[in-house]
């Protein structure tokens, strides 16, 4: 007897620190898009960005859980936290499938990363094999998508937060409880993070 599929998407992020956009997109494709689970896959090192203000894996780790708790359809995926550094989305994929044989996994993006693809490592295998859930990032809107990509576009809300602007927030001692879940700010403040 074989076994049905479950079609989960995956959101890849640094989450440095997890916030309330990031929730409202990964609830939002696990509500409004049939995809039947979303993994929120926590990257130690994104080859693309600067680890300067990177907060230590267990942390952001921590931040995730406290974060989904009581989320229906949505987890977390630290997969790459055992993979080799820098993580690339080709490799973390193949390990994924090579683990997961029930799963069929899908891609969740903003504009601007599809707007980047191209340039990632194994591009066109991941655009042949993955389909893309892209949910619109402002500024984007006459980016032309890779060639031969199977894009889902939703209209998830765009949503202008960013984790840099609350670490910004945080050092200059604003009160940033409205952009963060209760438990991870509270967290973020007991611990003294992003000081």
């Amino acid at each position: 007897m074989t076994h049905k599929e479950i079609y989960t998407g995956l959101m890849f992020g640094s989450f440095n620190p997890v916030h309330h956009g990031h929730l409202m997109i990964a609830s939002y494709m696990k509500q409004f898009t049939e995809l039947e689970e979303v993994w929120l896959v926590l990257s130690p090192h994104n080859p693309h960005k600067n680890k300067v203000d990177l907060l230590d894996d267990s942390l952001r780790l921590k931040m995730l859980e406290m974060a989904i708790d009581g989320i229906a359809g949505v987890k977390i995926c630290d997969i790459e936290l055992q993979l080799e550094q820098p993580s690339y989305t080709a490799i973390t994929l193949a390990h994924l499938e090579e683990r997961y044989l029930n799963r069929r996994f899908s891609l969740i993006m903003g504009s601007d990363n599809l707007a980047t693809l191209s340039t990632w490592y194994k591009a066109e295998e991941i655009i042949k094999r993955y389909p893309l859930f892209v949910y619109p990032r402002p500024g984007t809107e006459n980016s032309q998508p890779p060639q031969g990509a199977k894009i889902v576009q939703t209209h998830a809300p765009m949503i202008e937060i960013s984790s840099s602007f609350i670490r910004d927030g945080i050092k200059e001692g604003k009160e940033m409880g409205c952009f963060l879940p209760k438990k991870v700010y509270q967290y973020i403040l007991s611990e003294e993070l992003y000081k």
